[in-house]
């Protein structure tokens, strides 16, 4: 398998569930062998709906082994970002180590204000260079506050041979990065939200790495089958179902909205992480009431 191939299609960027603070390893077993049965590519296992900087060192390395014991035929991409380069190459050594297929790297941001786009294009270049598996980028400005990977960094970066793509998951970047890459065939796209998925597969993105998934996969798999078969009517009209569920979802309240969803649709969210709260049931109510009036659950 290629690795455009193996970067094409829906992955989850899978929750961790917790109870009272602890991890349910054995939740997160039973959510991963329920995504399996599906026709997801695959997983981000430690991302930001992983709730990756609330876990300890030890708790992310098992975490991860879980999910590489169940990956079954789904590729994984682990999360294994820090604020320091020398930590980031460390634990994708150990990503690597354990079976992961790809590290996803989130920008550092602690010193935001030092985070320019030199220092961005030194800290990916030398982790690739010292890691033996395949680099993704992960631009999120909302989890870093306000650091983002530029279109200039990527036109840079999209040439190194061990740097294969990256997830975008800011609001305004897609197409500067599909732009700012065009015509390196070594380089992926991957959309980080369902609200610009079918955008960007049209537009040359090769999958998704959606929040929505972790409780409605199928739905994510049929947008993504229709537009690969050509069916763009049929994928425009279940955008926009899909946009509309993502804003009730994981627009509602994040991570512990996304928890909720898949609870609601069978698997186990349990709780987020403290200091966040879980929604509360008025708010767990109106979500139940909304997917059932839409015919979803």
């Amino acid at each position: 398998m290629t690795i455009k191939e193996k970067l094409s299609g829906v992955f989850v960027p899978a929750i961790t569930p917790f109870i009272n603070d602890e991890i349910r390893y054995d939740k997160l077993e039973y959510n991963l062998k329920k995504l399996n049965e599906t026709d997801i590519k695959g997983y981000l296992a430690l991302g930001s709906n992983g709730e990756n900087k609330s876990l300890t060192y030890t708790e992310k390395l098992k975490v991860l082994e879980i999910f590489i014991k169940n990956k079954g035929n789904k590729i994984i991409m682990a999360g294994t970002g820090c604020e320091s380069t020398r930590e980031t190459i460390s634990f994708s050594k150990e990503a690597a180590k354990i079976g992961a297929d790809f590290v996803s790297v989130l920008t550092p941001s602690y010193f935001a204000k030092q985070i320019k786009d030199e220092i961005l294009i030194d800290y990916y270049t030398e982790i690739a260079d010292n890691v033996d598996i395949p680099v993704l980028i992960y631009n999120a400005p909302g989890f870093t506050g306000g650091v983002k990977v530029s279109p200039k960094v990527i036109s840079k970066l999209a040439n190194h041979p061990n740097i294969v793509g990256m997830k975008d998951s800011s609001t305004d970047g897609i197409m500067s990065f599909l732009s700012a890459s065009k015509g390196i065939d070594n380089f992926h796209v991957i959309a980080g939200s369902a609200n610009f998925f079918l955008t960007g597969l049209i537009c040359g993105a090769t999958g998704g790495i959606l929040s929505l998934a972790n409780a409605f996969p199928n739905i994510c798999c049929e947008l993504y089958n229709f537009f690969i078969e050509g069916k763009i009517k049929e994928a425009t009209d279940l955008h926009f179902k899909i946009f509309k569920l993502n804003s009730k979802v994981s627009g509602s309240g994040g991570v512990s909205a996304v928890k909720v969803a898949a609870t609601l649709a069978g698997f186990f969210g349990g709780e987020p992480r403290r200091p966040l709260k879980p929604l509360n049931d008025v708010q767990i109510g109106e979500m139940r009431e909304y997917l059932k009036g839409e015919g979803i659950i």
